[in-house]
């Protein structure tokens, strides 16, 4: 859902699942010159918390580090500039879904990317 949701508003996919001994990474993707790397996040209608915003600050840290080795195994994309977008799912209780994109959810506290 959030891969046909992020390219039906033009972003182009590279890779789906990237996993390493460093973690997973759920999409990497394009916006013309810019290497996208997006977190997807689901929450059921029990949540109190939106999907978007569980992405905390070990998350980041963790996500920021398997970027860093994708692009360490990708040279290819080693002049793009790099941004970390969430896209959060919920469901309400009448089982209506919602998309929220939080583009440039987060940055490198180094801007090492």
């Amino acid at each position: 859902m959030a891969l046909k949701f992020l390219k039906d508003n033009g972003l182009s996919p590279i890779q789906q699942n990237f996993r390493c001994r460093l973690g997973e990474l759920d999409l990497v993707m394009r916006d013309n010159n810019c290497l996208v790397i997006v977190e997807v996040r689901y929450r059921g209608n029990r949540s109190l918390v939106p999907a978007g915003l569980t992405v905390d600050p070990r998350k980041q840290r963790k996500l920021i580090r398997t970027a860093a080795l994708y692009l360490a195994w990708n040279p290819r994309y080693a002049n793009h500039a790099v941004r970390f977008d969430v896209v959060g799912i919920d469901t309400n209780a009448e089982s209506k879904t919602s998309i929220e994109w939080i583009r440039d959810a987060f940055r490198p506290a180094d801007a090492s990317l």
